[in-house]
């Protein structure tokens, strides 16, 4: 009985040191220790390269088990921020308006309202940003779509309905006011605690769960942290 205590309480300090809380749970006659689930919110825009390493990030952690975490995409739209018109919107402006990220958004919560978002959200990210292809042109739009196993004719029918961008109107609108978010992706904590994150590059399998305990314990754990900028050196591109 000693000895499976010392390791209920060593596998405890383990998983504190790395960051991650853990509950004890009981399976059959025995007592183990697993991880919470990490909750956040990101928000992100499917133009953004570092929300693709990002989510890249978070689903090799996802699918190492090892973690559990729990990811809530949030509509932010870097076309808004970037505008120098203060009456201007993303999600009011006309339909006959050529709008930098608009139809993405809108595939993306015609796909949720299917309850099929998870399936085409990384579909997206991929074809703009390892496949190159143009997300505002709605024939690879609903290409994507199809490969996502989506109802076209319903799919076709909620990206043109106009309250599809209330959902982008809410997300990016709650982003800037009650957390302050402005660029992509940016981290938010059940505790309130936000981090605007980019990755370098794409993260390898093998390296992610670290990675992603090393974010976690600054971003998350550690809010005396501001800001932490690499300068670059002038041979650097």
């Amino acid at each position: 009985m000693k000895g499976r205590s010392r390791t209920i309480r060593s596998g405890r300090i383990q998983a504190q040191l790395s960051g991650i809380r853990v509950r004890t749970r009981r399976v059959g006659v025995f007592c183990v220790a697993v991880p919470e689930t990490i909750t956040f919110d990101v928000f992100f825009d499917y133009t953004c390269p570092f929300v693709y390493r990002a989510a890249g990030l978070l689903d090799a952690v996802q699918r190492s088990g090892s973690r559990n975490i729990e990811v809530r995409w949030r509509y932010f739209s870097l076309t808004q921020v970037n505008s120098k018109n203060d009456g201007w919107t993303v999600w009011n402006a006309p339909e006959s308006e050529h709008v930098r990220g608009r139809l993405a958004f809108q595939a993306a919560e015609a796909a949720r309202r299917q309850g099929l978002f998870d399936g085409l959200h990384g579909r997206l990210l991929l074809a703009r940003h390892r496949d190159r292809l143009d997300l505002d042109d709605r024939e690879v739009v609903e290409k994507i779509a199809v490969d996502a196993a989506v109802d076209v004719g319903r799919f076709r029918s909620d990206v043109d309905d106009p309250a599809i961008l209330e959902s982008l109107a809410r997300d990016h609108r709650e982003g800037v006011l009650e957390h302050g978010v402005f660029g992509t992706p940016t981290f938010v904590f059940a505790d309130g605690a936000s981090a605007y994150v980019r990755l370098s590059e794409r993260v390898n399998e093998s390296g992610a769960v670290e990675v992603f305990d090393r974010l976690m314990a600054v971003a998350a754990a550690e809010p005396r942290i501001l800001e932490i900028k690499r300068p670059r050196r002038p041979s650097q591109p």
